[in-house]
């Protein structure tokens, strides 16, 4: 399969409130951590736009390079706020640096992104001039994005820096 070229931007700082849950790719609990959170999150006080985040933190850079199914990562479900300030009691705030990302448009089912996923570690970010940086990875989520539906669009936004 031919997946896209990402353009590589620099993205501005984020302000990002939700839930976050400890998980990993073995036991993925993605699904059970956005239920728990919406539809509360699209009434949030300070709310920045309509975009959903789902976000990544990873302990270190090497998270990938000797990839374990069965280790933790933190895994986020949120919307971007203006301030942290207001934050609902269970609601959590997880700032996201400016920096530059490779930023690949994914269009299918979202259940099904694990090849597009192996391509980007195993393939693209090799051969591509760039290494991985120890920042938040994220998915953009708009009007276009639809859980289950083979024709969903999201932005996946991986952190890189010039090797």
């Amino acid at each position: 399969m031919q997946y896209p070229t990402p353009q590589i931007l620099t993205l501005p700082q984020r302000l990002l409130a939700g839930r976050s849950r400890s998980m990993t790719f073995a036991a993925n609990t993605t699904g059970a951590l956005w239920a728990s959170v919406m539809p509360g999150l699209l009434q949030l006080p300070g709310r920045v736009g309509t975009l959903l985040f789902s976000g990544e933190v990873y302990k270190d850079v090497d998270f990938f390079k000797q990839f374990n199914p069965s280790e933790a990562f933190t895994k986020w479900a949120a919307v971007e706020v203006a301030s942290a300030a207001n934050i609902p009691l269970g609601l959590e705030t997880l700032e996201v640096p400016e920096g530059l990302y490779a930023v690949f448009t994914y269009v299918g089912n979202p259940a099904e992104a694990t090849p597009f996923y192996t391509y980007i570690f195993t393939q693209w970010l090799p051969a591509s001039g760039f290494v991985l940086d120890n920042r938040p990875h994220f998915a953009i989520m708009g009007t276009k994005y639809r859980n289950g539906d083979p024709t969903s669009e999201e932005e996946i936004c991986i952190p890189v820096r010039r090797a």
